[in-house]
């Protein structure tokens, strides 16, 4: 997947619960695109939201204080 298929949501320092900017995003994506989320804490409650709603995602912990999540359309 390159580059123009990927959008990346980084939600680190919102100052609002991210559950709000996160969905936005999924209504945004795209068929054949990927969004990459960055979280503080690995977001679990996210994944069942995902699955109803068609999407796959992968997640990684990058650091004790940073998890990403590849997240594309099933």
């Amino acid at each position: 997947m390159d580059a123009d298929s990927r959008s990346v949501l980084d939600v680190r320092d919102l100052d609002e619960p991210p559950f709000g900017p996160i969905t936005e995003a999924l209504d945004d994506l795209a068929d054949g695109t990927e969004l990459r989320l960055i979280a503080p804490f690995e977001p679990k409650p996210l994944y069942e939201v995902l699955d109803a709603r068609g999407f796959d995602h992968e997640t990684e912990r990058v650091s004790a204080e940073e998890w990403h999540v590849r997240i594309s359309r099933r």
